[in-house]
């Protein structure tokens, strides 16, 4: 008996011992979001992102690339980046393109947030590898996960959404257009507020993030320099519908004095700022209603229109 004991015995601590230290359970997959197109223009893209069950508690990453790369090469894989793959973690607090009710890109269960691939420039609260515009008339490949953390492990891919551009027919340009087209400027000085700065100054201010400087995460004046620039520039292409005389006025009331960097150091609170500058972005994209862009205000030389269009 006092053997079958000591095998018994034995035995339970052979169990034990193959048990080993306990493991901690795995963290759960999170779940995939997906993606719904909710705008688009020839240089830009708006697409809502739809969280999952679980949400995004570590924010989500979009990759996209154009489709013709897309069937060539295909998404990463094993260590491959295809040529043309660009990404954009989105894991904090947005200062330009903002979605009602949604106050960064940790969503909950089932939130929405709008984010606008082609217009990551003026973004914050993001990590990216491209800042440019979208190229007009052209097909994208999308895809979303949600980012790994302590709330889960990274989510599987979604599917591949297909998005493009529109085609540009009209005579309205980005500010990322006039920033790399000095050549092709109608004017070669513009008043913003009260105060007249020449064409390097202004092109200064275009090529200067708004998430640079002493102004907090972002500086509201500068998002708003950027799209009156632009719109300023286009004014001088076709005349303008009345709801855009008026917001150029009303932003010109809002700078007053104040100075951007880098030419002078002056800020204003993104919320301050967010109506007029997303108005007069869509007016730039040629989205505003009633903005036939048929009327020219100045005269202009062949040359000119040439160098607009390359």
């Amino acid at each position: 008996m006092r053997l079958l004991q000591g095998f018994a015995v034995a035995g339970l601590i052979a169990v034990i011992a193959g048990m080993g230290a306990p493991t901690r359970a795995a963290a759960a997959l999170l779940d995939t979001p997906s993606l719904a197109v909710s705008d688009a223009s020839p240089w830009r893209v708006g697409i809502d992102v739809h969280a999952g069950l679980s949400g995004t508690p570590s924010g989500f990453t979009i990759e996209w690339m154009t489709k013709s790369d897309y069937d060539a090469f295909g998404w990463p894989s094993g260590g491959y980046i295809p040529p043309g793959y660009n990404y954009c973690l989105f894991d904090g607090v947005p200062s330009f393109n903002l979605t009602p009710g949604i106050s960064n890109f940790l969503l909950g269960s089932g939130q929405t947030a709008r984010v606008v691939l082609g217009e990551l420039f003026d973004e914050t609260g993001i990590y990216t590898t491209y800042t440019d515009d979208m190229a007009p008339a052209t097909q994208y490949a999308v895809r979303v996960y949600a980012e790994g953390g302590p709330g889960g492990e990274q989510s599987a891919p979604s599917g591949t959404m297909f998005v493009a551009t529109n085609t540009h027919e009209d005579c309205r340009f980005t500010f990322g257009y006039w920033k790399n087209h000095a050549s092709a400027w109608p004017a070669t000085s513009l008043t913003l507020g009260t105060v007249t700065y020449n064409q390097a100054q202004l092109l200064s201010i275009l090529n200067e993030p708004s998430s640079t400087g002493a102004c907090g995460t972002a500086n509201g004046l500068i998002i708003l320099c950027h799209q009156l620039i632009a719109a300023k520039l286009n004014v001088f292409l076709a005349a303008p519908p009345a709801s855009i005389t008026a917001a150029i006025a009303a932003a010109d009331a809002m700078i007053g004095s104040l100075v951007p960097p880098p030419v002078g150091s002056d800020c204003l609170p993104p919320p301050q700022t967010s109506a007029l500058a997303t108005q007069l972005d869509d007016f730039n994209n040629g989205q505003t209603a009633g903005d036939n862009c048929t009327t020219p205000t100045h005269p202009t030389t062949w040359g000119r229109l040439k160098s607009l269009y390359r």
